[in-house]
């Protein structure tokens, strides 16, 4: 399989999606033309300009953006190149993947070679399930299964900080409390601006930035680009 699951898509001092553009154009290269956009997590923003934005973006690096909404959900997916998963709310994202019964088919297409690219919500939906979003559950899913592309979870826009004066639980309390539940799953705390990009067995972080690994009874560790992580898809 071929995965680039992004932390987010807007970094300080960049435009959308632009602290990416490397990394998007070495992963796609230039045998992909055509990519089937997923918009399903846009709440606040128009499928239509969702898809705007997005295509803007791609066809500047070289690659056409064709949106499921625009069709039929599954003939777009069907003879696009490669499939992108866009951010906003991943409760709605999931829900309309089950509502438009697209959940098997974009399993079968990514598990058959099809390149995804998703980043935050988009990169929510790759893991077993949608229980490390930040997100607020605005809709109900039939199920927070999602499309389980790889075996570990993944936690977007991480981050460490602990307002002073502030007396709500920091993201490591709640991934823990998730931890003390689950015992059995990695959590990768996917700091902004930061990637994981799957490649069949290997996994890589991309980006300059540590990422924080989690897992019940392990020592939490800090991971750097280059890093080996191997062992979130084989242990």
């Amino acid at each position: 399989m071929k995965l680039l699951l992004l932390s987010n898509s807007t970094t300080q001092g960049y435009t959308y999606l632009e602290h990416a553009y490397k990394d998007i154009q070495n992963y796609f290269g230039k045998s992909i033309k055509n990519i089937a956009f997923v918009p399903y997590a846009g709440i606040t923003i128009s499928q239509d300009d969702y898809t705007a934005k997005v295509a803007s973006v791609f066809n500047h690096l070289g690659y056409e953006i064709i949106s499921v909404h625009s069709g039929n959900a599954s003939s777009i997916l069907e003879n696009s190149d490669a499939i992108a998963v866009g951010g906003g709310n991943t409760f709605n994202l999931l829900k309309t993947i089950y509502d438009n019964n697209l959940k098997e088919l974009i399993v079968n297409k990514v598990k058959g070679g099809m390149p995804y690219i998703g980043w935050s919500a988009g990169s929510n939906l790759a893991c077993p399930t949608i229980r490390t979003t930040n997100d607020m559950p605005v809709v109900e899913p039939p199920t927070f299964d999602a499309l389980n592309l790889i075996p570990f979870q993944i936690n977007p826009h991480y981050l460490d900080a602990h307002p002073e004066g502030h007396h709500g639980e920091t993201r490591e309390q709640r991934l823990l409390e998730f931890l003390q539940m689950n015992r059995d799953i990695y959590v990768v705390g996917l700091r902004e601006g930061s990637s994981i990009q799957v490649l069949d067995d290997k996994v890589t972080l991309i980006g300059n930035k540590a990422t924080r690994i989690f897992k019940f009874g392990v020592e939490t560790k800090e991971y750097m680009p280059g890093d080996d992580l191997q062992f979130l898809i084989t242990n």
